[in-house]
């Protein structure tokens, strides 16, 4: 299989207006997920980046991170570690609750995810207001792990969720 660059990529995402309310462009990956060489090509993407770092768990922030981070978890051959909704996790959890537009949510990891300090990288589908990221960066963190980079395959550099993840290095090979 030949190198897929973000280009192509970003060419194969649709634009889906008014979803999921009147307003919003929703950004949608099914297109590249349906094909396996851009689906290949978004996690050699994804991993080359990564070249050469030691990561020991690859964490996933449910749902879409799932898809991206379970594949880039065997490719770097990095353990995976499910960020889940409240309650949706059967052992003892952390909970890390944020801002949405309208409320707030909870995210939850298990207790016995993490080894003290070991090389975590954080892996979603895309990056909006950064609040999703930066409550499971602090899961991450009180779980023992230490956040060694946040992947997304695309970010939406207009909504400046990158200010809100602060030093944390942030790797985004498409963005809109």
């Amino acid at each position: 299989m030949g190198n897929i660059s973000a280009d192509t990529l970003k060419s194969a995402i649709r634009d889906v207006p008014d979803f999921p309310k009147p307003g919003i462009v929703f950004k949608d990956i099914t297109p590249i997920l349906k094909n396996p060489a851009l689906f290949r090509g978004a996690i050699d993407l994804l991993a080359a980046h990564h070249k050469g770092q030691s990561i020991a768990k690859i964490a996933v922030i449910d749902a879409r991170g799932f898809l991206f981070g379970s594949a880039l978890a065997l490719v770097m051959n990095a353990g995976l570690v499910p960020i889940r909704k409240k309650g949706k996790l059967p052992f003892k959890t952390f909970e890390e609750s944020y801002a949405l537009e309208y409320g707030t949510a909870t995210l939850s990891v298990h207790v016995d995810a993490f080894e003290k300090n070991e090389p975590v990288l954080l892996v979603d589908d895309l990056l909006a207001t950064g609040g999703t990221a930066a409550a499971s960066a602090h899961l991450i963190e009180r779980a023992g792990g230490r956040v060694v980079g946040i992947d997304f395959l695309i970010e939406l550099a207009f909504l400046k969720g990158r200010e809100k993840l602060g030093t944390y290095p942030l790797f985004a090979p498409i963005v809109f």
